[in-house]
């Protein structure tokens, strides 16, 4: 694609990574094959490569947004399929995110939008604030359907119907093995998780520690900076990723770290993304050191020796996050750890397909987020399992709350084949398993 930036332009480094990624373009269209948006909608604006060529007249025109453009890159809901399928290793990421920092710096969005992202960008990365938000939620969803705004009631219908009592294992501390040592790896525990689901992080402490892994969970670690990152509110998102940077670093410069953790996939992608995004800035070197090490949770535990166990019996349905199959590139980890494990693996048609999650997307354009809720839960449904397996917080709350079949994170169920409590998600309903000792 050719591009007619000034040299005046190119002299910004957002807009000079801009025009790399444009160039790249050859506007083939094999990205709407795999867009779900344009699935659902059927635009081409709606596509990578009609949201490309708004972009590219946006940002060499140097003008300020119009509400038309704004829109269909406020749908985009940056599941990255695009970039599996591009034959020309066009960036999107980095393409969508600049025009969205573009779109927040210069666009005048309507009040009521500028409230709802306010108030999602204070409240959300904070997972004091957000179980407080839960609990308001909570009690206000019986009255969802007289909420005039769709945003407004899918809001209160995201709100689970038990909000889980903060773990300490979330606290800055350090879990020793007690088998012989393998490594040394620091753990993110998140943000929204924490108030979501507190098994995930117990469940993979247990697992990590029972494999030869000492885990660390450093002080002033908090939101990888995602969710303020993909509004377009760069200031804000590299705050956050800057404490984290800092506080990794300290670990690796301290007892050394062998891998930094993350088990939700949507902030693998942006932790692993930390050497680009601060390229520019006194922090590169760290940053990159920091990416450089960043693993998802399943990498982690393909170099742990997984023990083979004996075939279970249960037919586990296995949900490909968008980030961890798109973002990261990690497409079989998960499923040949849970075969190796002994449940039988399921995969639903359309697995590169979103679910409709996205961060922020099923709250921001939750008409859209549901029609690829049905889709996904339709396909999962289809292959009739006993439990549904995703690697991302965000998916799990999207799809858990379209079916009936419970669904847990992968490593919860590793946990549970290795000799840990059975996931809390799988007891009777009101009956939460017991609390056990974290190195159980």
């Amino acid at each position: 694609m050719q591009t007619t930036f000034t040299p005046d332009q190119l002299k910004d480094p957002g807009t000079a990574r801009a025009n790399e990624i444009l160039r790249a373009c050859v506007h083939c269209g094999f990205c709407t094959a795999t867009c779900p948006t344009y699935q659902v909608l059927g635009d081409e604006l709606d596509s990578p490569r009609g949201r490309i060529y708004l972009i590219k007249d946006m940002l060499e025109n140097d003008r300020v947004p119009d509400a038309k453009t704004v829109q269909h890159i406020d749908r985009c809901l940056s599941c990255l399929a695009c970039m599996t399928t591009c034959p020309s290793g066009v960036h999107y990421m980095h393409l969508v995110d600049h025009a969205r920092a573009y779109i927040e710096q210069r666009y005048n969005r309507p009040w009521s939008d500028r409230a709802l992202r306010w108030v999602l960008a204070r409240i959300l990365p904070y997972p004091g604030r957000f179980r407080l938000a839960l609990l308001g939620a909570k009690i206000g969803r019986p009255f969802a359907r007289f909420m005039p705004d769709p945003r407004l009631r899918a809001m209160l219908e995201m709100a689970p119907r038990q909000i889980p009592p903060v773990s300490r294992n979330d606290d800055p501390q350090t879990f020793a093995t007690a088998a012989p040592r393998k490594m040394r790896v620091a753990l993110m525990t998140g943000c929204a998780q924490r108030a979501l689901n507190t098994d995930i992080n117990d469940a993979t402490i247990r697992l990590l520690t029972r494999l030869g892994a000492d885990v660390v969970i450093p002080k002033g670690q908090g939101c990888c900076g995602g969710l303020t990152h993909h509004m377009g509110k760069e200031h804000e998102s590299h705050a956050t990723a800057a404490k984290n940077i800092k506080a990794w670093v300290a670990e690796m410069d301290g007892g050394g770290l062998d891998a930094i953790v993350i088990n939700t996939s949507g902030c693998g992608t942006t932790v692993k993304d930390y050497g680009h995004m601060f390229r520019n800035t006194p922090l590169a070197a760290d940053a990159a050191r920091v990416s450089a090490i960043a693993r998802d949770v399943s990498e982690v535990l393909m170099k742990l020796d997984l023990p083979e166990g004996a075939p279970k019996g249960t037919r586990v349905a296995y949900h490909a996050a968008c980030s961890l199959q798109h973002g990261q590139k990690i497409k079989t980890f998960p499923k040949d750890l849970l075969k190796r494990a002994g449940f039988t693996v399921l995969e639903p048609s359309d697995p590169h397909l979103c679910c409709g999650s996205a961060g922020t997307y099923n709250l921001m354009q939750p008409e859209i987020s549901k029609q690829l809720k049905t889709r996904k839960v339709a396909t999962l449904e289809a292959v009739q399992p006993d439990i549904i397996a995703a690697g991302n917080i965000g998916c799990m709350m999207q799809i858990g709350g379209g079916t009936d079949v419970p669904i847990v994170h992968t490593v919860e169920l590793l946990d549970w084949a290795t000799g840990g409590p059975k996931p809390p998600a799988l007891t009777a309903p009101g009956k939460r398993a017991p609390a056990v000792p974290i190195l159980r």
